[in-house]
This record gives C-alpha cells, structure tokens and sequence, in this order.
C-alpha cells in the first residue's frame, strides 16, 4: 500500500475578503498594456527603428501612427 504524503503549507496568507474582490475583473481596457509579438525581417526592423528615432517617436507610436493611417485610409 502506497502513502500519500499530507499537503504541504504555504505561506500565502489568507483569501482575500468578499467586500475586497466584488470589482476586481472591472478592468479599463484602454490603459492595460498588452503585448504585440511578431516578428519582421532584420532590414525592416532597422528601417522602422531609424525612421521612428529620426522623427523622435518611439516605435510603438510610429506602429499607432501607421495603423490609425491605414484604417482612415481603407476603413
């Protein structure tokens, strides 16, 4: 017969309170960061980082910018 060891402890602390949780998954969209993983060829990732550091932008705006253009531009 096999036996199975008592569940460790951990030092997690107790749960939080009811009143602690009610609005914990309200979350605003708009100010959570999320990532945006693909990947590019080494030429175009040099291009785009020198034209975003030429023009003081960070890439990420330079990728808002381009998009927001392409989407007035086709809907």
């Amino acid at each position: 017969m096999t036996k199975i060891a008592p569940p460790q402890r951990t030092t997690k602390g107790a749960p939080p309170a009811l009143s602690e949780t009610l609005d914990n998954l309200d979350r605003s969209e708009a100010a959570d960061l999320k990532p945006l993983n693909f990947k590019v060829p080494a030429e175009f990732h040099r291009e785009f980082k020198a034209h975003a550091a030429i023009h003081g932008m960070s890439m990420v705006d330079l990728l808002k910018e381009g998009f927001d253009l392409v989407k007035a531009r086709k809907g």
